[in-house]
């Protein structure tokens, strides 16, 4: 039987994203794997797994929000804006910053903000990575994106901060797309100091959290006793960020061929409707592009049975 579902992985340092995909499927001894969105080696966190007909929606899991817990560092930047990087700037004077000073610095970086992704990325220019770029010491111009952060949360809970360098722990809760370690940098220069991000955890990720994870050492236990299934979330899980909509009867053989319906006002709200039949998700759809009165499949997942149509 073939094996679908989403795995909420807890990426353990020291490994990329597809290392956790190429040890997955030899656990799972199935090529259908994917992630959805990168963590970098040095960091740790929720990383959801689509396994199955469930990559089907990793795009979907990948655009929901994401939190995070960072340590910003103050007193020093590195080239690849976190602690793995060589130090570019250092201040060693004796700061002093107060807690109004850190607050005011993270709400201004609150909102709809302008970032320019690290050289050491995989933001691609010109067909090429950024971090190609970086490694063959090649100058070029990178593209400013706009992002979206929630809040930020300033975790420690210290009145004042003194010395050379100085750390404080905050949470982050952002849209996708965002480069934390480029927001501590920016909250580095809204204090006047250099910065980078020296620790960071994704405790976040769509639905899911910390407490729903489990390591690879915990999936090839529970793959080897055959209890694999406990933990994978369904096909509609990954779908739950938009609203639900069961077909009629008279519906079903124009849903299974994919053609285009009545649009329905449910998406005057959201993009995208998902439509189900006996409670499960089998298309998803979308306005239509040039017919306002019409709405058009974007995904379709197949029917649950072989229904008469």
């Amino acid at each position: 039987m073939a094996l679908n579902g989403i795995l909420p992985l807890w990426k353990e340092k020291g490994m990329t994203s597809h290392d956790c995909v190429f040890k997955l499927r030899k656990i799972l001894q199935t090529k259908k794997v994917g992630h959805t969105g990168t963590l970098d080696p040095e960091v740790d966190g929720v990383l959801p797994i689509c396994i199955g007909n469930t990559t089907k929606v990793a795009e979907y899991i990948t655009d929901q929000g994401k939190t995070y817990e960072a340590e910003v560092t103050i007193g020093y930047s590195t080239e690849t804006e976190d602690a793995t990087g060589e130090t570019v700037d250092t201040d060693d004077s004796e700061k002093h910053i107060t807690r109004e000073q850190v607050e005011v610095a993270l709400f201004g970086l609150t909102g709809s903000i302008k970032q320019i992704p690290p050289m050491y990325s995989a933001v691609k220019v010109n067909g090429k990575k950024l971090y190609e770029y970086a490694r063959q010491g090649l100058p070029v111009e990178r593209p400013e994106r706009t992002v979206r952060i929630d809040s930020i949360e300033l975790l420690d809970d210290d009145q004042q901060w003194a010395g050379q360098e100085i750390k404080f722990n905050i949470r982050i809760r952002c849209g996708k797309g965002t480069y934390i370690r480029t927001l501590a940098v920016q909250i580095g220069e809204a204090l006047g100091y250099p910065a980078h991000m020296s620790r960071l955890t994704r405790t976040e990720s769509g639905k899911f959290s910390q407490k729903d994870c489990v390591t690879l050492a915990e999936v090839a236990e529970l793959a080897q006793n055959g209890h694999i299934g406990d933990i994978l979330k369904p096909l509609s899980y990954g779908l739950s960020a938009f609203p639900f909509m069961e077909i009629e009867p008279k519906q079903i053989f124009a849903v299974k061929n994919g053609q285009v319906l009545a649009r329905h006002a449910i998406l005057d709200q959201m993009g995208f409707v998902v439509l189900t039949y006996k409670g499960q998700p089998v298309a998803l759809y979308k306005n239509h592009p040039e017919k306002a009165d019409k709405m058009k499949p974007e995904k379709m997942f197949g029917f649950p049975t072989a229904d008469e149509v």
